[in-house]
């Protein structure tokens, strides 16, 4: 939201009001991003909603925030991506007669054991703005029957993020900090409830990342989600005693794409991260079925893998030299403008 933000405030005919759901809690993976480096201001709600199923954070969620819309009775919400708060902010404004844009639009899995799937058709079809990232979001919808007027592709805000803290990120070389050459390590990150909840599961994981990191030394950000499963099922201490597993604690955006940027490839099974590897064509190996970013695949440096391809898709990574990878079309920083410019035109804003 952040690049959004900015743009919005430049423009006298907008005021731009941030509302933190909640959802995430965990200081790393949000407060950090309102007190690092002023990335964005201290939001002016705070709905407080916290941990719980899928269905207790979407409630509190739209208790919350519904209280807010009718005091504000803003112009329009806009939502991002594919989380609970995503699909609770739509439900609440949507119900107040209160228009609603979905920017991160048309993204689709096809597969609807993953919760995320569910807020994603959700909001795209309550929605009264749809701002795709990509081609494939376009078509998704199309062949779903949604009305084309309602269809903006305006680029990945992800990369408008990246862009802007550029410099910053750049200047960190965090893998020096903990010990690590360029292209020297690998980069981890698992969270996904399909990878971390079933002990079975995340048992085979630990064997293959501590098999992988005696060719290569891996860097692991543990998520909350994944650190509780591992303590809980005593598998922690397989990756503490790993020689070449280095475990940290989840960093802030910044920190983090440092690693990125430096890392010979990423492990994952995030989505966000498919894209933010494949701008700067680092290759991405995620460990998923399916994804709801294929551009990242078709025209970018991810692919798809099982667990048990996982050890030879590492091994060809390290047998082929670094590729160059195309540019996505609109993936280039300006989406924030593309944005503005479309929020003026649906609110009939003149001048």
């Amino acid at each position: 939201m952040a690049p959004l933000f900015h743009a919005l405030k430049k423009k006298d005919w907008a005021e731009a009001v941030i509302a933190h759901t909640g959802q995430h809690y965990d200081l790393n993976m949000s407060d950090v991003f309102f007190h690092d480096r002023g990335l964005l201001p201290e939001p002016d709600l705070h709905l407080g909603a916290g941990s719980g199923s899928h269905a207790q954070q979407t409630g509190q969620v739209m208790i919350a925030y519904e209280k807010v819309l009718i005091e504000e009775r803003p112009d329009i919400v806009i939502v991002v991506g594919e989380v609970n708060s995503t699909v609770a902010a739509t439900l609440a404004a949507v119900k107040l007669g209160i228009k609603v844009a979905h920017l991160e639009a048309g993204l689709r899995s096809f597969d609807r054991t993953m919760p995320e799937e569910i807020n994603r058709l959700e909001t795209d079809t309550l929605a009264d703005m749809l701002w795709t990232p990509s081609p494939d979001g376009d078509e998704n919808l199309i062949r779903e029957g949604t009305d084309p007027d309602k269809i903006c592709r305006v680029g990945n805000i992800m990369i408008d993020s990246l862009e802007m803290l550029r410099d910053r990120i750049e200047h960190q070389n965090v893998h020096h900090e903990i010990g690590f050459k360029k292209r020297g390590y690998c980069l981890v990150t698992l969270h996904r409830p399909s990878n971390v909840d079933a002990p079975e599961i995340l048992g085979s994981l630990c064997d293959l990342l501590e098999r992988i990191s005696q060719k290569s030394p891996l860097v692991f950000p543990v998520h909350p989600r994944t650190l509780k499963n591992l303590e809980q099922n005593n598998l922690i201490s397989q990756l503490k005693s790993a020689e070449g597993i280095r475990l940290l604690e989840p960093l802030n955006y910044i920190r983090f794409m440092s690693l990125v940027f430096n890392c010979r490839f990423v492990i994952t099974d995030s989505g966000g991260i498919q894209e933010e590897t494949t701008h700067p064509g680092i290759p991405c190996l995620t460990l998923r079925p399916n994804t709801e970013r294929p551009v990242t695949i078709e025209q970018g440096s991810n692919k798809l893998c099982r667990p048990d391809e996982l050890e030879s898709e590492v091994k060809n990574l390290f047998k082929d030299n670094i590729k160059q990878y195309r540019q996505i079309e609109l993936w280039d920083g300006k989406t924030a403008d593309r944005v503005v410019d479309s929020v003026k035109s649906l609110l009939n804003v003149s001048g």
